[in-house]
């Protein structure tokens, strides 16, 4: 007996990482930093479970070709790689329900030690459920 699945899922890639020139500072501007992307998408996965049909869902390669593409473009804030990185992602795949990314950046200028600086920027209704909350 085949158990059914519940409807919504998620698409996830973690970790990507980039040598990206954002920031306020020139240091940042010229020399850059290591950046870490990571992205979570809602979607009905029903069709594509049932047909084993990429048409019939989100092509990570696709997802993860606009966010290389956004990490490339130099910003002055996080806010607003994320935000433009969410905004494309919308765009572009207008089936997901909710979209988060998180960017971070490695050993911020912040006068003290800090690995990390993060902002996370979302688009849609979360309404997963809670196991997949924990993102």
């Amino acid at each position: 007996m085949r158990l059914k699945i519940n409807d919504l899922g998620a698409i996830e890639l973690l970790g990507m990482e980039f040598h990206s020139y954002h920031g306020c500072l020139e240091r940042e501007k010229t020399e850059g930093n290591t950046f870490v992307v990571d992205f979570l998408g809602h979607i009905n996965i029903k069709r594509a479970g049932a047909s084993d049909d990429l048409e019939k869902t989100i092509d990570y390669s696709a997802v993860y070709d606009i966010i290389a593409r956004e990490m490339a473009k130099p910003s002055d804030l996080l806010e607003n790689v994320a935000g433009r990185i969410v905004d494309c992602l919308a765009r572009e795949f207008g089936e997901m329900l909710f979209i988060q990314v998180r960017v971070a950046k490695k050993n911020p200028p912040v006068g003290g030690i800090c690995a990390w600086s993060r902002v996370t920027a979302s688009y849609g209704e979360d309404l997963a459920p809670d196991e997949l909350k924990n993102y």
